[in-house]
Formats: structure tokens, sequence, C-alpha cells
């Protein structure tokens, strides 16, 4: 009850990790499916609708559901603690956000158990999405899943906006504060601006299906490139909220084990906000085939080799952090350093494509697969492995085995770049991508199977990952305040885990790296920016999980509004929209129950907090 009901932002942080690890895992399981399906010519493992399947549920399972909720587990946890504050803004919102987005991925995999799966793609395009084409219940679970899933991702992004503009420590201004929180500012305001977008989509999406819409059918006035420039509106800036945080996790933790200040910290912060302005204006480079015209495909095309710029910028500015410092290689700081080249592999496979004339050539092929992965988990799921090592002892009070995690980086980085590295060639060769199977003797029946190996170890890294999770979790908690000794800002100063109150004394901040400067100046804590008192504490609440259970109800009853039913009962319950009904009606219930119970919260008194112990 205590989880269900939590409004504490780190055990939010928790389950977000926890959901995040799970479809992480469905999401991974996919993905070696369709590799082994590929592993040689003309192979039958799996029939041509199933892969479509599988190929649309992976894509999908691991960009909103795998490792979106990973970095607000991240977020969650630590944010808070590195600018000072008790907890997030709005702790009520922060529950509901996790919720909702809980229960909107686990009614998108709930088509594998119903049968109805989406096989359109992960990027649905219409008219592929339209009841023509996809005639069953698949692309529903898939619009309605994502709204609910996406909502939560919306409200989070918010949350975080205004606990870092209203909730920062006294003295941590906005040039003071930690590149991953700084990162993660910058993908709030994204996820702020880019989210809408995607949630129009569906929306238009859902009624073309579900009440007779026009907006994609030509047939009927409907345009088809509509859907395309509103997926890409979100779907560039989302690669920026994926891969944001990952940059902000880099930076921190070379910084601590290279133990010197982040180099060109300034520049580091404006090539962030750079980065975040002009994902948005790139997104047509997906469209490069799609008939534009040159003048909109030649403006994309610059605006999309420009963003190499600010990230090169960070790429020298991480080399100059490491050059001349007296490095720890552990296995967080592995990860970190292997993200570098791997990442500024994927970057330059990314100019390439910006290249509209090249980009027609390559677009359809295994090119763009391998360039995207070696961005997305070269880039963010080693950054992700990386925090999770680094922040773990915080978390949970236990430091993960260090040979085993520096072992599971080696098994994940060379079955990584098994897997990717060869697909760049195979997508030059000719092979195009979303085929199910193909002829021997063209050449990709080697590259393949080397592919599919390596797709196996990096199954084998996750496990060796969750194998050290399980064998600490039996560890006493005993992880003191600065595991790692060269601990640099504000959550290296509060026990670990840490307290429910964070900070028995908000800290008075010095200076960039706030824990680092009070450690040169010899002091062996924080200096409180007030005076001991009591502490006020928001109180746990049930509402957020049972209006995130109406939505999921809701969103049952409307897909299956028009279904022919054998039973009479049923078909009365759905056809007649009680179903939704029912399930709105438990949402708004909650959101009136909130609106007039006024919820005091409570306060924990000085007395407990001197028994407590917990510095500053």
């Amino acid at each position: 009850m205590d989880w269900l009901t939590t409004v504490d932002h780190k055990k939010i942080g928790i389950l977000y990790l926890l959901a995040g690890g799970l479809f992480f895992g469905i999401g991974g399981i996919e993905a070696i499916l369709i590799r082994i399906q590929l592993i040689k010519p003309l192979n039958d493992l799996v029939s041509e609708q199933a892969f479509n399947e599988l190929i649309t549920m992976h894509g999908t399972t691991m960009i909103f559901l795998g490792v979106m909720p990973i970095i607000f587990a991240l977020m969650n946890a630590i944010v808070p603690l590195q600018i000072g504050a008790r907890d997030v803004a709005f702790p009520f919102l922060n529950s509901l956000g996790f919720w909702t987005f809980l229960f909107g991925g686990l009614l998108l995999n709930l088509s594998w158990i119903v049968g109805d799966v989406p096989d359109a793609g992960w990027t649905s395009y219409v008219p592929l999405a339209s009841n023509e084409y996809s005639p069953h219940h698949g692309v529903d679970f898939y619009t309605i899943g994502l709204q609910i899933s996406g909502l939560g991702t919306l409200l989070g992004g918010i949350n975080f906006l205004v606990t870092i503009i209203n909730m920062r420590a006294p003295g941590m201004t906005y040039m003071r504060m930690p590149m991953f929180t700084w990162a993660s500012f910058i993908t709030s305001a994204l996820i702020l601006f880019a989210f809408p977008a995607i949630t129009v989509g569906l929306i238009l999406l859902m009624f073309d299906r579900l009440f007779s819409g026009n907006f994609f059918n030509v047939a009927l006035g409907g345009n088809p490139v509509l859907w395309q420039h509103i997926f890409w509106i979100f779907g560039h800036p989302e690669v920026y909220i994926l891969i944001l945080p990952a940059f902000g996790i880099i930076s921190d933790v070379l910084s601590t084990f290279a133990r010197k200040r982040l180099f060109g910290y300034s520049s580091m912060v404006f090539a962030t906000i750079l980065i975040g302005f002009l994902g948005f204006m790139v997104w047509a480079h997906h469209m490069f085939t799609v008939g534009l015209g040159p003048v909109a495909n030649a403006l994309f095309s610059i605006a999309t080799m420009l963003i190499a710029v600010p990230t090169g910028i960070k790429i020298f500015n991480w080399i100059f952090t490491l050059w001349g410092g007296s490095i720890k290689f552990t296995a967080a700081n592995l990860y970190a350093i292997g993200f570098i080249p791997t990442f500024v592999m994927g970057g330059v496979t990314g100019v390439m494509l910006a290249s509209a004339p090249a980009n027609f050539q390559f677009h359809d092929t295994y090119f763009v697969v391998a360039h995207f992965h070696y961005v997305i988990v070269g880039g963010l799921v080693l950054g992700l492995f990386s925090g999770l090592h680094f922040w773990w002892p915080k978390m949970f009070g236990r430091t993960l085995y260090e040979g085993l995690g520096k072992a599971t980086f080696w098994m994940f980085f060379i079955g990584f770049q098994l897997t990717f590295f060869v697909q760049h060639f195979l997508g030059l060769i000719g092979m195009p991508r979303r085929v199910a199977t193909y002829l021997p003797n063209q050449g990709f029946d080697t590259m393949n199977m080397i592919s599919t190996v390596g797709a196996i170890m990096m199954g084998i890294g996750t496990l060796m990952f969750l194998w050290n999770i399980f064998i600490t979790s039996r560890q006493p908690k005993n992880a003191s305040n600065d595991p790692w000794e060269d601990g640099r800002t504000l959550e290296w100063t509060i026990p670990s885990p840490p307290p429910e109150y964070n900070f028995k004394q908000t800290p008075l901040v010095r200076g960039y790296d706030a824990w680092w400067k009070e450690k040169m100046d010899g002091n062996k804590e924080m200096t409180p920016a007030e005076p001991l008192a009591s502490i006020h504490m928001p109180s746990p609440t049930i509402l957020p999980f049972f209006m995130s259970v109406g939505l999921f109800i809701a969103g049952f009853g409307f897909m299956y509004g028009r279904d022919l039913f054998e039973n009479a009962i049923l078909g009365f319950l759905f056809n007649n929209y009680i179903v939704s009904i029912i399930g709105l009606g438990i949402t708004f219930g909650c959101m009136f129950l909130r609106s007039v119970y006024d919820d005091p919260g409570y306060h924990i008194e000085v007395e407990e907090l001197e028994d407590k112990g917990g510095r500053a």
C-alpha cells in the first residue's frame, strides 16, 4: 500500500525504474526474436505478420515505455537532491504521471494477450494504420495506450520544469546547476512542446479509426502526409528528449571520476540549449523521400547539419575533461568513456543521412537502423547504464559489484558494436529494413549472423546487470554519504538512501560543484541556509492510481465500442459506451475528490529530526 500511495519522489523514481526495466525487457525480447528470425536466409521462425508486429512493438516499447521511464527514474531520484530541494514541486502530479504512464504502457502491451497487435510500424504511418489496411484493434491499442502514457510524460515534464525553476537551494543559480539538472531542465521543456503534437496526432488517428473521421483519408479530402508531419514534429525532439539526459549523466560521471571540474561548463550549458532549440527545426529530414521539393529539403538538410556543431562542442569538452585528470576506471566511468566514440559514430552517420540526395539512397535500408541504434543504444542506453551504476548507492544504499559491472560493460559494449556496426554495410549493399526474410547469396548472410550473435551478447549483458542487482540487493545497506569519495554535487552530502525529507536543513550553495567546493575548503558538511525547524511533508494518496485505472478502463471501452459481441450483456455495455463512461466516471470522480478534499499534509518535528541524525 505504501508503494501504491506514495508521493515521495525517490520512491516514484524506483517505481519508474521497475516499470522501465519491465518494458525494456519486453522490448529486448522482441529485438532478439527479430534478430533470430534474420540469422539466416529464408528463416521461418516467425511469420511475416508476426514479424511486422515485433518490429512495431519493439520500436514503440523501447522508445516510449523502455528508456523514457528509466530517464524519469533518474530525474526523479536525483534532480531534487542536486538542487537541494525536499521534493518536486507537485508531488501528487508526480504520482499521477507515473501511474498514467504505467497503465498506458500496460494497455499497449495487453494487445499481445488479446491477439490484436499493432503492426503498422512504430511510426504507424497512414494509410497503413487506417481501418482499411489494419482492420483489427492493433492500432487502437497503439493510439489509446500512447495517449494515456504520453499524458504521464507530459505531467512529468511540467513538474520538473517548475521544480528546477522554483525549488533550487539558496545560492544555486542557474549557472551553478549540475549538468544532469540542466539536461533534465531542457528535456522537460522539450517534452512540454513536443508531446502535445503527438497527442493531437494520436487523437486524429483515433477519430479516423473509431468514429469515422477523415483527417487522413484521401478519398474524403484527408492528407496522409499530415500524419508524417505531426509524428515527426514530435518524433525528432523526442530523440533529444532521450539523449540530452544521457549527455547530462556523462558530464557528471566524467568530471567525478576524472576528479576535476567539467571543462567548458558554460559552453556545455549553451550547447544543450541550442540542441534543444535546433531539435524542433529538423523534423522533415525524416521525410526527404516524400517529395517536399528542393527548397524544403535543402533547409531541413542545413538545419540538421547545424546540430552537429553544439554536439561537437560537447564531445570536445568531455575529452578535455578527461585530459590531465586522475581517472578512475569504475564501471560507471567505463560506460561514460565508451559512450563518447560510439555516439560520435552515430553523429557522423547522422550527418551523412542529413544530405538529402544521399538520404534518398539510404532511407529504407539497414543504414538508417544502424544510425539510430548507434545514437539511442550506443548513446542513451550506455548513458543510462553509467548513471545507474553511478547513482545506485544513492538510490538504494548499496554499491553494485565493480568487477561484475565491468564484465557487463564489455559484454554489452562488444555485443552492441557487433550488432550494429555491420548493419551500416548491410544497408550500403542494399538490404531493405522491415523485411522478414531475404534470399541467400546476396552478401547479407554473414553480416546478419554476426549481427544476431551481437544481439544475443547484449541480452546476456543485460541479464548480467540484473544478476548484479540481485546479488547486491542481499547485502546490507552500508553505502556512505559519498561512496565514490569524489562526489561533487549536493546529492553526495546526505545519507544513502536519503531520508524522506532529503535535507534536514536546506544547504547554502557557494559555487559550482557545491560539495566539492566545501570539501576543498576543509568542511565536513554543507553550511545550512536555515535553522533546524519542523519540515512539512505531503500526505500519501491512492487517487492517482485510481485515476489511471479509470483512464485504462475508458480506453478499453472506446476501443470495443463498435464491435459485435455474441454475449448480449457485453454488447450492451460496450456498444452503448457504458464501459467508457464508467472509466471516465472513476477518473473524474477522483479529480472531484482531489478538488474538494483539502489535504494539509503532515510535519516532521525537530525532535524526530535530531533522533534520526542525518546531516544538512
